[in-house]
């Protein structure tokens, strides 16, 4: 009986020996040969991110016709010429444009003045050549630069030095960048303006239903212009406006004369400050008054701020 006791307690002995054993060999360390290099995992190389490069602005100076747009409202709504419009887009039925349209309404960029054949390379100096004689003119490839003087020039006479001479420039030829001027503000516009009808305002510039002032008068009644320029529209094309007429003072400022009775002016035509340009009605109107705009760059502003005080 105590044989198998002490022979069980030794089994279990060596078992528990074995366990251990087997554990350490797991745990243990992998071995590494020597003399073998292990090599590093490569790094990926950075991700290289473009700019986001944005398209090209091109709708300035364009608009996209909606629905119940006419040429001419499109034209003073941007301070441009009808004619104009139909040139800058090539309209050959200027009564048929299309919703989704789109249309320039401003002139085609010009081309940018051409530079000076004189060639300055520093600011009061430009470099010439002097006159070669053409017997003289033999291919060296010796040369070299020497201030003008008439020794310098009879020496290039004589012998086959090709010379470049440095001759003062006085300023009148000196050749300067061409800033192109930019146009000035509407407001600084040099334009003498007077009231174009003698009557009582009905009513006055609000941004929202009235665009300008309506000033009331007589059927018949001289309407003047009030302020010189050139008629850049004359007729009742435009609806709500009935027989109009649109002056262009400058490349900024135009006024609009509507509700006519009759026209007295043609487009085109040179205008000057006073002068009658048509006669008070109530065309495409319940009353006879005279509907007065004034525009900056085709949008209304109120004419208080240019008519003079009465």
């Amino acid at each position: 009986m105590q044989h198998i006791l002490k022979t069980g307690f030794a089994l279990t002995v060596l078992a528990g020996l074995t366990a251990c054993t087997t554990t350490n060999l797991q745990n243990k360390a992998p071995v590494v040969e020597r003399g073998i290099e292990s090599r590093p995992a490569e790094i990926p190389a950075p991700e290289i991110v473009k700019p986001v490069v944005k398209a090209p602005d091109n709708t300035r100076g364009t608009y996209v016709v909606k629905r119940g747009d006419g040429l001419y409202r499109i034209a003073l709504d941007h301070g441009q010429s009808y004619s104009d419009l139909v040139a800058w887009n090539d309209l050959k039925n200027p009564n048929d444009i299309k919703v989704g349209q789109i249309l320039r309404v401003a002139p085609p960029e010009g081309s940018s003045a051409t530079p000076g054949s004189g060639i300055v390379s520093s600011p009061g100096v430009e470099v010439r050549p002097l006159p070669v004689n053409p017997a003289n003119n033999k291919t060296m490839p010796r040369g070299d630069k020497r201030p003008y003087s008439e020794a310098n020039l009879a020496e290039l006479q004589k012998g086959d030095t090709v010379v470049a001479a440095v001759v003062p420039v006085t300023k009148a030829e000196v050749i300067t960048p061409v800033k192109v001027a930019e146009s000035a503000p509407a407001e600084s516009d040099n334009v003498e303006w007077m009231w174009p009808v003698d009557g009582k305002v009905l009513a006055t510039f609000d941004d929202v239903k009235n665009k300008g002032f309506d000033i009331g008068g007589k059927l018949g009644q001289d309407v003047l212009a009030a302020g010189s320029g050139k008629v850049m529209y004359a007729g009742s094309g435009i609806r709500g406006y009935g027989n109009l007429v649109i002056i262009k003072h400058t490349s900024n400022l135009l006024s609009a004369y509507a509700h006519n009775k009759s026209i007295l002016v043609k487009e085109g035509q040179a205008i000057s400050k006073g002068q009658k340009i048509a006669e008070m009605g109530n065309s495409d109107s319940d009353t006879v008054k005279l509907h007065f705009e004034i525009r900056v760059q085709g949008k209304p502003v109120d004419p208080a701020r240019y008519l003079p005080a009465r």
